[in-house]
């Protein structure tokens, strides 16, 4: 059964997994977002972990940061189950558009980027190591 829930241990917020994070990992930009990632090395983790960052620089007002991570965030809920890797995440989404879009758009963009994590975390599994 799918659980449509966005839990407290599914939000990274350790500083120094985040800076290993923008340290090591590796990453790619849909637009409008720049997604970093990083496979988890704890075992103990059974969850993929998420940043979520919208600029003051672009978005001067709260409301309109609070907004955009307000679409993330329920985007993500809905949609985190199409992720099926082996492999546990630490992400990082950086918002880099200047307008605030809707919420369709977020939400296809996160289908897209999790289906691109997906196969990512597929290939690493199967690389030797």
């Amino acid at each position: 059964m799918v659980t449509y829930s966005f839990k407290k241990a599914e939000r990274l917020s350790h500083k120094k997994i985040i800076q290993e994070l923008f340290d090591k990992g590796s990453s790619f930009y849909l637009h409008p977002f720049k997604v970093l990632y990083l496979p988890q090395q704890n075992p103990e983790v059974k969850e993929n972990r998420v940043l979520i960052s919208v600029p003051k620089h672009n978005f001067k007002r709260a409301v309109d940061r609070n907004l955009i991570k307000r679409r993330f965030r329920e985007g993500y809920r809905l949609n985190k189950s199409k992720i099926a890797s082996p492999v546990f995440f630490s992400i990082a989404y950086i918002y880099t558009a200047k307008e605030i879009l809707p919420s369709a758009i977020i939400h296809e963009k996160i289908i897209l980027s999790l289906q691109r994590l997906n196969n990512s975390g597929r290939e690493s599994n199967q690389k030797p190591m």
